[in-house]
């Protein structure tokens, strides 16, 4: 009797084991977190410094806090994504000091090169508004996405540098990224020289 137990329980184990098996497991995809993203809204920077421009009711601007800082160096910080725009300025007194000032934007911007997969510039053009630079994008794992200088070529030169506040993953900061550059878009369209 007792042999018999134990042979029923080893069939029922292995008909239990057998039929278990049938399933084939896969791991699951890795997930993120969801963004909820705002609503786009625009307020008009006009402070002391000699130019104007919209940027997104929901970021804050704040003096650059660098060791290097220089009169109107702004951050425009987006807490939500934890990203923020570096803005310098810099006045221009000599054509020597307005290219040097555009090979460093060029340099700074193909710095990511061996992170990036590709880095593609577009010209800004618009003699109407005395508004001329480039606008680099970058894709890839780089610690800056996008950069675009402005100038009035003659007296004024803004640099500006989007950078998120951690390691850098462009698959999974890619909805933001691609929110972010509207707002960025939008920032060069309005801007003014005063």
């Amino acid at each position: 009797m007792k042999l018999r137990v134990i042979t029923y329980l080893s069939l029922a184990v292995a008909i239990l084991l057998s039929v278990s098996c049938n399933e084939t497991y896969a791991p699951k995809p890795r997930g993120f977190f969801r963004i909820d993203l705002p609503e786009k809204s625009y307020q008009r920077y006009n402070g002391p410094c000699p130019f104007s421009f919209e940027y997104p009711s929901y970021a804050v601007i704040s003096p650059d806090s660098s060791a290097n800082k220089q009169r109107c160096w702004q951050n425009i910080d987006l807490p939500q994504f934890n990203a923020t725009i570096h803005l310098s300025y810099h006045p221009i007194n000599s054509e020597k000091t307005l290219n040097e000032l555009s090979e460093d934007s060029r340099t700074f911007a193909f710095k990511h090169t061996s992170k990036a997969t590709s880095i593609n510039e577009a010209r800004i053009y618009n003699p109407r508004e005395q508004k001329f630079g480039v606008y680099y994008t970058i894709e890839g794992n780089t610690a800056s996405f996008a950069q675009f200088y402005l100038t009035d070529s003659t007296r004024h030169y803004l640099r500006a540098a989007l950078y998120f506040n951690e390691e850098p993953r462009a698959d999974s900061i890619q909805p933001v990224l691609s929110f972010i550059k509207k707002d960025i878009d939008v920032l060069i369209k309005s801007f003014h020289w005063k």
